[in-house]
């Protein structure tokens, strides 16, 4: 995968997460880092549990679900 394509998942992933989470908004930046540090937690999490996405949309869909447990733990960390 382009480190484009890396990129636009990051993004689209953190700004998904966002809205499901009800968040503020974090910026371009921002979600692209809260993307990619939930495909990495995403990737982790579906690993241990067996199940494998491919594909474009499946980065998408395992970087969005990596995001929103990302953005839970920091939610109650922060309280």
């Amino acid at each position: 995968m382009g480190i484009i394509a890396f990129l636009i998942i990051g993004a689209l992933a953190g700004w998904l997460a966002g809205n499901f989470m009800k968040g503020a908004g974090f910026g371009l930046l921002g979600n692209i880092v809260v993307g990619i540090v939930g495909a990495f937690i995403g990737g982790f999490v579906l690993g241990l549990v067996g199940v494998d996405f491919g594909g474009f949309i499946g980065s998408l869909v395992k970087a969005t679900i990596g995001a929103v447990i990302l953005l839970f733990i920091v939610s109650k960390v922060k309280k």
